[in-house]
């Protein structure tokens, strides 16, 4: 009984270490895609140089687009705490984001139901395999 426990607790911590790794990567995917987004949409790589600019940069959330006015200048900032690099954008630059993941979007849609579709094609209709096959 005592090694069954056992057993299942060292089951158990491999069971989350793989989840918290699977989650970790997908955050470091999510978060390439979105620099690889804004880079495409013209946002600069700014990195802190100054006091106030890393006073303004620590109190960033990291991994969001933020707007920002200074002196009555608009703003959008991206702060990508692994690399200490803030992404600056304009306007423009953020409406080019808009676009750009919103055709990202469609063409991952179009893709998962295309997909679906030659799944449908060759009979599968789940994770085991075709209906007739199982009853």
């Amino acid at each position: 009984m005592k090694i069954k426990l056992t057993k299942l607790k060292i089951m158990c911590t491999f069971i989350a270490a793989a989840g918290a790794l699977l989650l970790a990567s997908c955050a470091d995917m999510q978060s390439g895609n979105t620099i690889s987004l804004l880079s495409a949409a013209g946002f600069r790589a700014r990195t802190p140089q100054t006091p106030k600019q890393q006073q303004i940069y620590a109190a960033l959330p990291p991994y969001q687009v933020e707007r920002a006015t200074i002196k009555g200048r608009t703003f959008y900032v991206y702060k990508d705490e692994k690399t200490g690099v803030a992404y600056v954008g304009r306007e423009a630059e953020y409406q080019r984001y808009h676009q750009l993941a919103l055709q990202q979007r469609i063409a991952e849609n179009y893709y998962m139901a295309a997909e679906m579709d030659r799944a449908a094609a060759w009979g599968w209709y789940g994770a085991w395999g075709p209906a007739g096959v199982w009853w």
